[in-house]
C-alpha cells in the first residue's frame, strides 16, 4: 500500500507530537519508502508558518531537509491531472489544500494517512 501524508500527520510526525496516531506513526517509521508528501503540503505550511499561525519547531526552510533525512523522500508535485480531478470534487470539505491532497489521493491510488473522517466521503481510504 502506499500512503499520502496529510499535512497535519506531517507536521505532528515532525514534531514527535502525541496528536498522531499510533498507526500512523508506525507507518512513517516502518513503510516510509511508500509514504509521499505532496508539495501542496509544504506549500500550506509556509503559506500559515508566513503568517505565523504554525510553529514547525523549525524555521521552515529547513522543512524539506528535515522530511529528507528522516526518510520522506517522495515529494508529490502537484500536475494538471491532479488539478483536473480537484476540478469535479463534490464540495464536502472547503479546505483548498485538503481538496488538493484528496484530488492527489485519487489520481495515484494513494490512501491518505489524515485524522480528517470527511476524506472517506470522497472515496479515499484514510488510515488513522
Amino acid at each position: 500500500m502506499k500512503y499520502l501524508l496529510d499535512t497535519h500527520a506531517l507536521i505532528w510526525f515532525m514534531r514527535g507530537d502525541a496528536m498522531l496516531s499510533e498507526k500512523a506513526k508506525k507507518i512513517i517509521l516502518t513503510d516510509f519508502q511508500n509514504c509521499y508528501v505532496s508539495l501542496a503540503s509544504f506549500w500550506e505550511m509556509s503559506i500559515k508558518s508566513s503568517l505565523n499561525k504554525l510553529d514547525l519547531g523549525l524555521p521552515f526552510i529547513e522543512a524539506e531537509n528535515w522530511a529528507l533525512e528522516n526518510g520522506l523522500s517522495n515529494f508529490l508535485k502537484v500536475e494538471m491531472e491532479h488539478i483536473n480531478k480537484l476540478s469535479q470534487l463534490p464540495f464536502h470539505h472547503r479546505d483548498p489544500f485538503d481538496r488538493t491532497l484528496i484530488a492527489q489521493a485519487l489520481t495515484e491510488n494513494l490512501s491518505i494517512i489524515t485524522k480528517e473522517k470527511l476524506f472517506e466521503e470522497y472515496g479515499v481510504t484514510r488510515i488513522w
